[in-house]
């Protein structure tokens, strides 16, 4: 029994020693290999390190701030003036000057009654001023806004500037071309009555 143990540890331990060989061996590749990669990144940590640079900041010049105005002399009394010891002003109120008129009050827009319809009334030939001349002359162009009120039968009762151009003659010239247009009567479910409109008249130079 005995024999047969001492001949299998005799027959094993080769085995185990060349196993333990290769192992070391297998050991010493490994770290053979693994050993550059270990040095090149240490030097990639070293190739990355922050470097601060020192930059010099010129000193700015100083200017030297001018010396402040030397103050004026306090002015000395002369005696050869005669100043009066009490000087007095004469009381005097608003009362003793006559009243402003106060201005006229501004002149109220026109008053016209508003009165719903559904169709509006309609002119039945086309409004056509006559140009006044001292315009043409100036070269006065421009657009005249005119309020009507068109009665039931579709005539012009009365007309209102809403926008003119005073001192032309456009405005005349726009009112008395309406007046002279008959028109198509307002209607007011189905029936006509008399309403107030605005109508632009323009005046154009020929080119």
């Amino acid at each position: 029994m005995r024999n047969e143990q001492s001949a299998s540890i005799k027959f094993l331990y080769p085995v185990v020693v060349r196993i333990t060989g290769m192992s070391g061996i297998i050991l010493l590749i490994v770290t053979f290999l693994s050993f550059p990669r270990i040095v090149s990144k240490v030097e990639l940590d070293e190739e990355f390190q922050i470097i601060i640079e020192q930059i010099d900041i010129p000193q700015t010049e100083q200017f030297d701030r001018p010396p402040p105005p030397a103050r004026p002399s306090v002015p000395v009394e002369s005696e050869s003036e005669d100043i009066a010891d009490d000087v007095t002003l004469e009381e005097f109120t608003l009362d003793e000057f006559d009243a402003w008129d106060a201005p006229p009050p501004p002149p109220e827009g026109p008053r016209v009654k508003f009165i719903p319809y559904d169709d509006p009334p309609v002119p039945l030939r086309p409004i056509k001023p006559k140009y006044p001349e001292i315009a043409q002359e100036a070269g006065i162009e421009g657009t005249v806004v005119v309020q009507v009120f068109v009665d039931a039968k579709g005539r012009v009762k009365e007309t209102i500037i809403l926008k003119g151009i005073p001192n032309t003659g456009l405005d005349e010239a726009a009112a008395d071309a309406i007046r002279l247009v008959r028109f198509k009567p307002a209607k007011q479910r189905e029936r006509a009555v008399g309403v107030w409109i605005s109508i632009p008249v323009n005046f154009r130079l020929k080119s």
